[in-house]
């Protein structure tokens, strides 16, 4: 059973930069997809950003954070969203999300909502004008 935890989601100012972490656990030595979403309240969970397995891994984003955000996977099971330039639409809970990676790096970009099996917690993000 894969197990993610989310930290770093924290209040600040319009143009401000955050930087979000989730720790995985349990992965074993399949690969999987990695992913981070969103959710504002009243609103439905929306996918910020994706990254594949592997070295010089293939990343995607959603086009309202593109060029802001970047998604990046570091050792020890260390998945990133390392924001800037943030906006008060920004503000939501943000979530790690994982799913085993049954084909190449686009493949990845294709998973939707319903296509990820395991998820963080989340940690809550507040931007404010």
């Amino acid at each position: 059973q894969v197990k993610l935890v989310e930290s770093g989601g924290d209040s600040v100012q319009s143009g401000g930069s955050l930087r979000l972490s989730c720790v995985a656990s349990g992965k074993g030595y399949l690969p999987y997809c990695m992913a981070w979403f969103r959710q504002a309240p009243g609103k439905d969970r929306e996918l910020v950003a994706t990254i594949a397995p592997g070295g010089g891994a293939v990343t995607s984003y959603a086009d309202s954070v593109g060029g802001r955000f970047a998604i990046s996977q570091g050792a020890e099971n260390m998945l990133y969203l390392d924001m800037r330039s943030l906006k008060p639409d920004d503000t939501a809970k943000y979530y790690c999300a994982a799913t085993i990676a049954y084909g190449p790096g686009t493949w990845c970009q294709r998973r939707s909502k319903d296509d990820y099996q395991f998820w963080g917690q989340g940690t809550q993000v507040t931007v404010s004008s």
